[in-house]
């Protein structure tokens, strides 16, 4: 019989990821759905529809219902607390814990250990794209773990969630945050750099479409993206980010203090984190980590916004 999946969390990736979970999972059950704001589950299910999920009112309802259980959510406190209020639920033995939030990898092998004690299984699987590439079953799974528990994932990664897998099967689940919190630093100086580029090509003349045009040529998919959501001013105008400013900043933190425990320097890290800093000050929780673009057009004697 095929499992009962849940799924916890629902932020701006999980909810994509849930709607290819039931598109393309060939699920024989509803998927339950679990979200600290009822309505953000609600609304969510009513556009699956009541056949293809179901919200559950309670993270202990959601697990103790399921076989494999996705988390998505936003930092190291709320896993944490998720899987100790999980592991409440009653008997756990047998049921598989997949990850998929952005964690120290610490705190992924630490849940790791906490999960295994009761019985559990656990796979870490961070995945890397934007939004709309939730949205559209695009993402890059990253997979950690025990080779058999990595391999009762598989069946919803590719072809369903995502294009691509990264498999770390048998390796420790905190190899897969590994790689996700230093590749997210990848997308941070590239952000960091188009930001820099974009505003010497203004103030020294060349222009933004100008350097743009160069952008499009060498670098395409994701710095043509970003380099577009600067210039057309998307970084200050949306009401909700797409990478907020305080998850990056997040991120930024745990790709720190990871090079300092290993005797690293990431000096490019530290500049955009702050810039990250003063996206904060200036835009709050709807500062983007595309609005480093707007401390640095400010750094350099040019409004924030374009």
């Amino acid at each position: 019989m095929a499992p009962q999946l849940a799924w916890i969390g629902l932020g701006n990736m999980g909810r994509g990821m849930c709607k290819n979970l039931v598109e393309k999972g060939q699920l024989s059950q509803p998927l339950i759905i679990f979200n600290r704001t009822k309505k953000r589950a609600d609304d969510l299910s009513a556009q699956l529809g009541s056949e293809k999920s179901k919200v559950a009112s309670t993270i202990e309802e959601a697990v103790s219902a399921s076989d494999i259980i996705f988390t998505c959510v936003g930092d190291d406190k709320a896993i944490t607390d998720t899987i100790d209020t999980a592991l409440k639920a009653g008997e756990v033995k047998g049921k598989l814990f997949v990850d998929c939030s952005t964690v120290h990898p610490d705190t992924t092998n630490a849940l790791a250990k906490t999960i295994n004690s009761k019985g559990g299984e656990f796979v870490a699987c961070p995945v890397f794209g934007a939004p709309v590439m939730a949205d559209n079953g695009q993402l890059v799974c990253v997979l950690a773990g025990p080779a058999a528990q990595v391999d009762k994932v598989k069946p919803f990664t590719t072809g369903v969630m995502g294009r691509a897998n990264i498999d770390y099967s048998d390796q420790p689940q905190g190899a897969a945050t590994r790689l996700k919190i230093i590749g997210n630093t990848f997308i941070l100086n590239m952000v960091e750099t188009l930001s820099e580029g974009h505003t010497l090509a203004e103030k020294s003349g060349l222009g933004s479409d100008n350097l743009h045009a160069f952008i499009e040529t060498m670098f395409p998919g994701p710095y043509v993206a970003y380099s577009n959501r600067l210039r057309q001013g998307d970084y200050h105008k949306r009401e909700e980010p797409l990478f907020a400013v305080d998850l990056a900043r997040k991120d930024a933190g745990h790709a720190l203090s990871l090079a300092k425990t290993h005797g690293c320097k990431l000096k490019d890290v530290e500049v955009a984190d702050a810039h990250l800093a003063e996206v904060q000050k200036h835009m709050g929780r709807r500062g983007d980590i595309a609005s480093i673009y707007g401390a640095v057009r400010q750094e350099s004697g040019l409004k924030f916004e374009n």
